[in-house]
């Protein structure tokens, strides 16, 4: 579990097929390890990744087959920078909202200008996807939290203030750039209860829970 608050930025160290999937070494720049074992989860351009093996530069990690197809990893080289995360602790602040790790999808750059002292990108989401994105609700792209100005069918912007562009890869995308991402969690549990509420056969308890979209609605969660 992770915030989507960014630690360090990194870089691809090396790249290792293995019979059909990879191992990467994400060298970890200014990233605190000294509390890192194996076994541990850093989110790597917001893919929750499992540290295999430590060294100087950083750590090693396996990335699998499902990985690769809902990623841009098969296209990853050596010197590639990387938003960094460790997982989220019992003590932390929240800062950002609730992240898995788990990319559900890629989305494209296709527009950057200035605003004010922001970057303002328009991202095009996968059309699978784009559903569970909602204005002025929680998104997170390349591992980092940030808030959706505003949906238009399949695509929405987002305001990078000078901050996150200074501490994250996000001043670096340019038109055409493929970025990792994350819905919020919520949306996704919200739909799979109404799916539960209006499938044929479901029991009488789910079906009499009251939750539709005229109470989703009511309670904010729909705009």
């Amino acid at each position: 579990m992770f915030t989507g608050i960014i630690e360090a930025v990194g870089s691809i160290g090396a790249v290792q097929m293995q019979q059909g999937d990879m191992q990467l070494q994400v060298c970890t720049g200014q990233l605190d390890m000294a509390d890192v074992a194996i076994g541990d989860s850093i989110a790597t351009n917001g893919v929750c990744l499992t540290v295999i093996a430590l060294n100087a530069e950083g750590f090693w990690a396996d990335v699998s087959v499902e990985t690769l197809v809902h990623t841009v990893f098969p296209s990853i080289k050596v010197g590639d920078k990387v938003n960094l995360e460790k997982a989220l602790l019992a003590s932390s602040r929240m800062g950002g909202h609730i992240v898995t790790g788990h990319v559900d999808g890629v989305g494209e750059i296709i527009e950057r200008s200035q605003d004010a002292r922001s970057i303002k990108y328009i991202v095009k989401a996968p059309a699978v996807i784009a559903h569970y994105i909602a204005g002025k609700g929680s998104i997170t792209v390349d591992g980092v939290s940030l808030t959706v100005n505003a949906v238009m069918q399949n695509t929405f912007s987002l305001n990078i203030v000078p901050h996150s562009a200074a501490n994250t890869l996000l001043s670096e995308y340019q038109v055409g750039s493929k970025v990792h991402l994350e819905v919020d969690v919520i949306s996704r549990y919200l739909e799979r209860l109404l799916e539960r509420r209006t499938a044929p056969g479901g029991d009488s308890e789910t079906m009499n829970s009251g939750l539709d979209m005229a109470k989703l609605a009511e309670f904010g969660f729909l705009k």
